[in-house]
């Protein structure tokens, strides 16, 4: 988890705030992208289907924090890292950025 050069107050943020993290991590392209400093982030996975000796598309979803340091955008593909529960259905939030998209 690298340091940003700005600064935040936010209490929920990894890098500036109060919030520890854990080993746990994914990486997704954000979907969605709320004014309450939250985000969807999506990444696809191949499952095997036995019968037909083939694989399928199947998607996760999560819904993450997006602290102000980061501000990440809609298209942007993320890192997220695992914290205690920070609202009803937050347990991740954003740590970086990983490649910057181009939507919005």
């Amino acid at each position: 988890m690298k340091k940003n050069k700005e600064s935040c107050d936010d209490k929920k943020c990894p890098i500036h705030g109060h919030v520890n993290v854990k080993t746990e991590s994914y990486t997704g392209m954000i979907i969605k992208k709320d004014a309450n400093r939250s985000a969807t982030i999506e990444w696809n996975r191949q499952h095997y289907i036995s019968k037909f000796e083939r694989y399928e598309l199947r998607r996760s979803r999560l819904h993450v924090h997006n602290p102000a340091c980061v501000n990440a955008r809609i298209g942007d593909v993320v890192r997220v890292m695992k914290t205690r529960p920070l609202s009803k259905t937050k347990n991740f939030a954003i740590v970086d950025i990983i490649k910057k998209g181009g939507a919005q």
